[in-house]
């Protein structure tokens, strides 16, 4: 059975949070949505989590390349 949360999946899903975190910011400052504290403090945290879950997972696909190779 192969797992659901495969390298490709972690590094496209902290991808989709990266961009969120940026987005959520620009619609805050073009005045599109209200900047609350609550919706700052949302979108730093899915930033740095999508930063995390992409950085685990370019790590785990290098890691499996290189054990390929051996």
């Amino acid at each position: 059975m192969r797992a659901w949360l495969t390298t490709g999946r972690m590094i496209t899903i902290g991808l989709v949070l990266m961009i969120l975190g940026i987005v959520l910011p620009f619609l805050m400052v073009l005045d599109v949505i209200e900047s609350t504290f609550f919706l700052n403090f949302f979108s730093y945290i899915i930033s740095l989590v999508g930063m995390l879950v992409a950085s685990v997972g370019a790590i785990m696909w290098g890691v499996s390349k290189r054990n390929e190779r051996r």
